[in-house]
């Protein structure tokens, strides 16, 4: 299946993104993209302000996600992205979505909250409380993590016992010493320990990081992205998983299970 990743500077109004957004559509559409995975909190961002991921949070069913759905019309395309939606108290919910051209397919709100490195990402969201689902598209089970999620071996490891073939990632990595190096060596160990794909997104500009990558199961960056805008397209490979899970069992060899996962 081929895949594009779509990384680009968000900005601090709603309906500029939207107009990147449905501009990366068009593009990977053309290309013959399957799946398109965009940036986490692409709805508006602007580190001057604090106040904006609560202030322009939008419902499931708002012009942003309504105006990604039209742009999809007509396409055999799927889109991958993260958007702040409304949380009770004054809060909000990081949510990746999954949507096609009939509409929302899957929504998965983000377990882990990035309070690290002198930033709080809890003064902000409310975390999610349920394992996050696995969405088929084509032929290929992908398994929904978030961001700072990928610093926890054990989402991943639920979501590919449980059947995952591509974990999709969007981020919005934030710079910082050693920064890119924990990004590259996070989405690395989480397919190569899983031998899995993994592609995961980062939004760039003042802030991010950008270097969004596709990483195969042996732990090879089939592609990967600089600090600015970018579409990357890729193929994600069945045969190269299975001919990499004959190689390298690592499932089938591992001696821990969980209940929880019916493993």
């Amino acid at each position: 299946m081929k895949i594009a990743l779509g990384q680009f500077a968000v900005a601090p109004q709603w309906r500029v993104n939207l107009d990147q957004c449905v501009a990366l559509i068009e593009r990977a559409a053309a290309e013959g993209a399957q799946l398109l995975i965009l940036p986490e909190s692409i709805i508006a961002a602007d580190m001057h302000d604090p106040g904006i991921t609560v202030r322009t949070a939008q419902q499931l069913d708002g012009p942003f996600v309504t105006g990604l759905v039209s742009a999809l019309a007509g396409k055999d395309l799927s889109v991958i992205c993260c958007i702040a939606t409304p949380a009770i108290p004054a809060l909000t919910h990081n949510c990746q979505i999954v949507l096609n051209a009939s509409g929302l397919v899957a929504c998965y709100r983000k377990l882990h909250l990035y309070d690290a490195f002198n930033m709080k990402e809890s003064n902000d969201y409310v975390p999610g409380t349920e394992l996050p689902p696995i969405v088929q598209v084509g032929d290929v089970r992908v398994g929904l993590m978030t961001c700072y999620d990928v610093r926890f071996p054990e989402v991943a490891r639920s979501l590919v016992v449980r059947g995952a073939d591509l974990l999709s990632v969007p981020a919005a990595w934030v710079r910082g010493p050693g920064k890119e190096w924990h990004w590259e060596v996070m989405v690395t160990a989480r397919a190569l320990e899983n031998t899995c794909y993994v592609a995961a997104v980062g939004e760039c500009g003042p802030r991010n990081i950008g270097c969004s990558m596709l990483v195969d199961p042996m732990g090879v960056a089939v592609v990967r992205a600089g600090s600015s805008p970018d579409l990357l397209f890729a193929t994600v490979d069945m045969e190269r998983i299975r001919a990499t899970r004959a190689a390298l069992p690592v499932l089938a060899n591992r001696r821990f299970r969980d209940p929880e996962l019916n493993t």
